[in-house]
């Protein structure tokens, strides 16, 4: 699933830290819709003397085109002769690019353990609630690829599923070793359990829940990764083919 779907969600619009372009010669259509509280993302050019502008409404992604004289706006999607669609790339280029680049960059700063060779050449975050057997699942499906230090995986760990996850994901992030924590527990040989951790650690789990939340996913694991430099996500445990995919090929 691209990743855009969230684009669309009201979810994201709290996510979307971007630029917005500010400009003091703003078309008048254009500063009334502002008011109404639209961004403008860019603005792009358009057939016949319009101005296309590239914008968002509480998550939803928009084009707006001007009239030659500023005077007049119209709000939708503009098709040529041909029927193309000439509102997608901008809004792609535009609106969808900066808001992945945004999320890649939430993700990095999220709080995860790592599963791999630090230095493999391709990077999947996953969010991890420790009570979740398809995250266990998942775990063990990715060994050929982590292990062959192909695919480095980084766990987000979340607690959401039940009571305790929250207590089970503070507990292995703050664990003295967290890597092999989540080893341990991944296969089996030594269940995480709830125990007090720092008010530092829970907080971890908490702005990780929150971005959980921001990012409008609902189950775990949910795996994010870059396809073609753009953001794809997968919602639970992936089909053969959709694993081969993620990973960037066959197993090793």
């Amino acid at each position: 699933m691209p990743f855009r779907f969230t684009l669309l969600s009201s979810a994201l619009a709290v996510l979307a830290i971007v630029p917005v372009i500010h400009a003091y010669d703003w078309p008048p259509p254009i500063r009334a819709l502002v008011a109404e509280g639209l961004e403008i993302h860019g603005d792009f050019p358009a057939p016949d003397g319009l101005t296309g502008y590239a914008a968002s409404h509480q998550g939803r992604e928009m084009t707006v085109f001007v009239t030659a004289d500023g005077q007049h706006a119209v709000v939708g999607t503009l098709i040529d002769a041909e029927g193309n669609d000439l509102s997608e790339v901008p809004l792609d280029e535009l609106v969808r690019a900066p808001q992945e680049d945004a999320a890649w960059q939430r993700l990095e700063e999220s709080h995860w353990i790592i599963d791999g060779n630090p230095e493999a050449p391709r990077v999947l975050y996953t969010f991890t609630d420790p009570n979740c057997p398809f995250c266990r699942q998942f775990w063990e499906a990715a060994r050929p690829w982590v292990e062959a230090g192909e695919v480095q995986l980084r766990h987000v760990m979340v607690g959401v599923l039940q009571q305790d996850s929250p207590a089970k994901a503070a507990a292995m992030l703050g664990a003295e070793d967290p890597e092999t924590a989540l080893y341990d527990h991944s296969i089996g040989a030594d269940e995480i359990t709830p125990s007090a951790q720092p008010r530092r650690i829970e907080d971890m789990v908490y702005r990780n829940n929150q971005l959980f939340d921001e990012l409008g996913l609902y189950a775990t694991p949910t795996t994010v990764y870059q396809r073609d430099g753009r953001l794809e996500r997968v919602d639970g445990m992936p089909s053969e083919e959709r694993l081969v995919e993620m990973m960037g090929g066959a197993a090793p």
